[in-house]
């Protein structure tokens, strides 16, 4: 058995329209899994990339119960929980819309379509895999993104807490904490030379990391090679937190 197969497959990745969810959705094709890619926008792109073997479903986090059907109409082995948002401003200016806007979709909707995928996995009795998103503001605070720096915080968290009920009924959870990734998102960072030289030179690796860095994480806790892998974050960053 090759133990980094996802043969027979079937896994649900969230924001998968774009960056490192795409390259999650891609390389679990590429692993063999069928993939369910969701995004609240068109995800087209990917099943483009992808081909047969994907389908899109457009699911808004902004409601964190939005999944809750989603395990009742699909056999879904796989759930990698990517999508996210993030807002900016002081932490004594910042309001509560915008803190409840991002823990609803970082980290609510999380735990909730865990929850749902867990219940679904029970009533088939079979093992099931579970990798969430976190970041290196799961372990540090970060400069005027308190929400976020406090969902991914709680993504760390529950993960655990998610692995300690769950271990033993066959499911895994999870979590990969990227670093500092080339994507759209932090395009402003590298085309600024100041913040792009201090970033490389705190990174050990001497480098940005590639979205193929964080999908091929994501392959190997989906794949049975990680199957006594359990509440763990990975830390993917190029050596950043070890500074």
């Amino acid at each position: 058995m090759n133990a980094f197969s996802l043969n027979g497959k079937t896994a649900l990745v969230t924001g998968a329209n774009t960056g490192i969810g795409q390259a999650i959705a891609v390389a679990m094709a590429e692993a063999g899994a069928r993939v369910v890619c969701a995004g609240r926008r068109t995800c087209s792109e990917t099943v483009g990339l992808i081909g047969s073997n994907a389908e899109e479903l457009i699911l808004d986090f902004a409601d964190p119960m939005a999944a809750r059907d989603v395990f009742s109409e699909r056999e879904i082995d796989i759930v990698v929980n990517n999508a996210g948002i993030i807002r900016r401003e002081d932490a004594v200016d910042f309001s509560e819309t915008d803190w409840d806007d991002v823990i609803d979709v970082n980290l609510k909707s999380v735990f909730f379509t865990c929850q749902a995928f867990a219940k679904a996995a029970a009533k088939r009795e079979g093992r099931g895999k579970i990798v969430n998103i976190a970041s290196l503001l799961s372990f540090q605070g970060g400069i005027r993104v308190p929400s976020y720096t406090a969902s991914k915080h709680g993504v760390a968290g529950i993960t655990k807490a998610l692995c300690n009920e769950w271990a033993s009924k066959g499911i895994n959870v999870n979590a990969i904490a990227p670093g500092y990734i080339s994507t759209n998102n932090t395009e402003a960072l590298r085309n600024d030379p100041a913040r792009n030289q201090a970033i490389l030179e705190r990174i050990p690796e001497g480098r940005w990391g590639e979205a193929m860095d964080i999908a091929n994480t994501a392959v190997y806790l989906s794949a049975p090679a990680s199957d006594y892998v359990n509440g763990a974050v990975l830390n993917v960053d190029g050596g950043w937190l070890a500074r």
